[in-house]
């Protein structure tokens, strides 16, 4: 495994690392040519375990809980940069569509928001935070 030691910052390099450990994890032989098709899907399910594991949606709604607010604070929460974010969320969009409900919570991903479902008195009540 190789990372460029010129990446600027140890996020950088985090992000980098987790992509290639998801390489190790779900990809075979040598994928390089990506005008393959089989070579971009290799791509996609290492860069698809990287996001699940650098950003799962249960520290989104943890985000949420802790009142962080803003991607920038996000990014930072989950130690990752803004642009591996970014692209993270985009895919999970991809994946669920605008919002996926799980644990009492509807996380949005455009815009980027955490609802949290409360049951008062058989009274479903909608807050919005993050």
């Amino acid at each position: 495994m190789w990372i460029n030691k010129l990446l600027p910052t140890l996020l950088e390099k985090y992000c980098v690392l987790a992509e290639e450990v998801g390489h190790y994890h779900t990809t075979t032989g040598d994928i390089l040519d990506l005008t393959s098709i089989e070579n971009r899907k290799q791509e996609l399910r290492a860069r698809s375990w990287a996001y699940e594991r650098l950003i799962p949606i249960s520290k989104i709604i943890e985000a949420h809980k802790l009142h962080i607010v803003n991607r920038y604070e996000l990014a930072d929460f989950l130690n990752v940069t803004e642009e591996f974010l970014d692209v993270a969320l985009e895919w999970y969009k991809s994946k669920y569509g605008l919002c996926v409900y799980i644990y009492n919570f509807t996380v949005c991903f455009e815009p980027l928001g955490v609802i949290e479902l409360f049951e008062w008195l058989d009274t479903p009540i909608l807050t919005y935070g993050s």
